[in-house]
């Protein structure tokens, strides 16, 4: 059975005769004529007992079975196209994986513009802090890095700063140097910060880590309360700071790299596409 033949079987029922079915659907009358004969040759029987003249035809037994499962089928069609058309629109679910800074510096923004946009839209976001994640069951995953078999894109370079409470240390940069054996708050060996501690230890430096956790406000909190200093990227500052200061390290640490990824050869939604745009003019204006 066709769907087409269903519909036309429902205007006929409703419209009474072939012709009146017609007018409503926009073919001629032999074209009616057609999909009901091809109907009934596919069901093997007729749907209607047609009396002549001007008479309305009725629907015999086999039609009206017919007509109430075919009334189901066209009622489920045409949810399935309305679900298509809002999924094509932007609506449907993404799942992302995320972290602390991107959560609460950029995702804000992002989230907020496509439930502005798309109401119906389901976003699910999964934060874990990983050594390496995986683009696999999700649509979209952030990182502070590049992520191994899959597509992305750098969204930014996020730059590291020394944070300390004032003055102690003189406005200006810092050198690398003057972090040797100084107390330090540190995020866990993981991630890009195990690349910066490499860059310590190539340089001669070595800080002394006395306490490490991956929750940045709890980094800021234990610079602000004089147990040591940090150093962060500027996105992870994302708490008053009134007290502390920042300052650029001489020579220069290079920058964390955000990345957005997702897995390799699978066509995105356009759902999970207007994210990556959204996410780009976020960071762009960061």
């Amino acid at each position: 059975m066709d769907l087409r033949h269903l519909a036309t079987l429902d205007a006929v029922a409703a419209e009474g005769t072939f012709g009146k079915a017609a007018d409503r659907l926009g073919y001629t009358q032999s074209a009616v004529s057609q999909q009901v004969a091809a109907l009934e040759k596919a069901v093997g029987g007729a749907v209607f007992d047609r009396p002549g003249g001007p008479k309305p035809v009725r629907l015999t037994p086999l039609g009206e079975v017919v007509l109430a499962h075919g009334r189901e089928l066209l009622a489920r069609a045409a949810t399935t196209e309305e679900a298509v058309e809002r999924f094509k629109a932007g609506e449907g679910r993404v799942d992302i994986g995320t972290f602390q800074s991107v959560t609460n510096v950029i995702l804000p923004t992002v989230v907020r513009q496509i439930l502005t946009e798309h109401p119906a839209a389901d976003i699910r976001l999964f934060e874990e802090e990983t050594d390496q994640p995986s683009a696999d069951g999700l649509d979209l995953v952030f990182f502070d890095g590049r992520v191994k078999d899959a597509e992305q894109v750098k969204i930014l370079d996020d730059p590291y700063v020394l944070v300390a409470r004032h003055g102690q240390f003189p406005r200006g940069p810092v050198p690398l140097q003057a972090l040797h054996g100084a107390a330090m708050v540190a995020q866990p060996p993981i991630c890009d910060q195990a690349r910066v501690e490499r860059v310590y230890a190539e340089a001669g430096v070595a800080p002394l880590i006395v306490f490490r956790t991956a929750d940045n406000r709890g980094v800021i909190s234990m610079v602000r309360a004089g147990m040591g200093v940090a150093v962060m990227p500027r996105l992870a500052l994302d708490v008053p700071s009134d007290d502390l200061s920042t300052h650029e390290i001489e020579p220069a640490l290079a920058p964390r790299e955000i990345y957005l990824a997702w897995r390799s050869n699978r066509t995105l939604s356009p759902l999970a596409t207007r994210v990556i745009e959204l996410t780009r003019q976020t960071a762009g204006r960061l």
